[in-house]
């Protein structure tokens, strides 16, 4: 059944709880915010969608483009073709902290191909689009005349009026045995239960919606921000105010001295279908990464919203 993807909900704003004290440290402190009213996609962009925005516009995604060289000094030539990463899983349990067993950049992945180049999206075209850089979305919204959330308003969307829980629907990642969002089950990454029935991406709309009505805000795929990284204990705030919607100031970039190119960061926010109870529990409205805004993944989306 075809979903009417590009459908918005109108909220109205308001003062939350921003952030967490109890998980990772990126995401403290727990802060107030206040975001003004805009509405919001009430699906995540689907690859039926980003077929007619790139049938009607000609875009070519970053992922189908070879990389400039002058933009990775130092690169191998052979990682500057046209490529994505992709979640290729071992066959066994390998050390948690080497992303690269399961992480790979594969040539010719992209939103047509996102399994690579083998893959094609038949069946898939009410899945969530992936394997798009930060640009490649906004070039999507724009196209709408819409924009992509700030970190603020995307979490305040994700949590769907409930400011007091974990999850928009209570405190467990289930309820009542019932799965809420396509996550991993079993032991990341080699071994996948697929309890809730996917193993990769879900249509978008399989789950039950938040108190907004909105979908797939946590899990499935991560959505980027438009807001540029940065460490929530550097917000200029006060303990009796509520910050107005936010920002992240500085265009950060990494800085591990393994990086070829420090490459600047926006947010991404819901976690995944990859984020398991044993590896990246970031399937929660306060969770939130990093993302190289030149990098595409398997599991990476977006939506978009609009203002008054």
């Amino acid at each position: 059944m075809s979903v009417v993807a590009d459908t918005m909900i109108a909220l109205a704003g308001g003062v939350f709880s921003m952030g967490s004290n109890d998980h990772y440290p990126e995401e403290r402190p727990l802060h107030k915010a206040k975001v003004a009213p805009f509405r919001i996609d009430r699906y995540p962009v689907t690859n039926r969608e980003f077929a007619r925005f790139v049938r009607d516009t000609g875009h070519v995604t970053a992922a189908e483009r070879p990389a400039d060289p002058r933009d990775y000094p130092g690169a191998d030539p052979a990682l500057l073709v046209p490529s994505s990463v992709v979640f290729v899983a071992p066959a066994y349990p390998v050390p948690l902290t080497d992303t690269h067993q399961w992480w790979h950049y594969v040539p010719s992945a992209d939103w047509r191909h996102p399994r690579g180049p083998f893959s094609s999206l038949a069946g898939l075209e009410d899945h969530p689009v992936v394997h798009v850089t930060h640009a490649d979305a906004l070039a999507y919204a724009r196209w709408l005349d819409k924009d992509l959330p700030t970190e603020a308003e995307w979490e305040f969307a994700a949590k769907g009026g409930n400011d007091a829980t974990e999850f928009a629907w209570g405190d467990s990642l289930l309820c009542d045995g019932r799965h809420m969002a396509n996550t991993w089950q079993g032991e990341f990454p080699w071994q996948n239960l697929e309890t809730d029935g996917h193993r990769w991406t879900s249509p978008v709309g399989s789950y039950p919606p938040n108190g907004y009505g909105l979908y797939d805000m946590i899990g499935n795929v991560w959505e980027w921000t438009s807001d540029w990284y940065q460490q929530h204990d550097q917000l200029q705030s006060r303990p009796c105010c509520a910050i107005d919607n936010p920002r992240g100031g500085a265009r950060e970039t990494s800085h591990d001295p393994r990086d070829r190119a420090a490459v600047p960061r926006r947010v991404m926010k819901g976690g995944s279908h990859l984020c398991a109870p044993n590896y990246c529990r970031r399937y929660r409205p306060g969770a939130r990464m990093a993302q190289p805004i030149d990098t595409s993944t398997c599991h990476l989306g977006f939506r978009c919203v609009e203002r008054s």
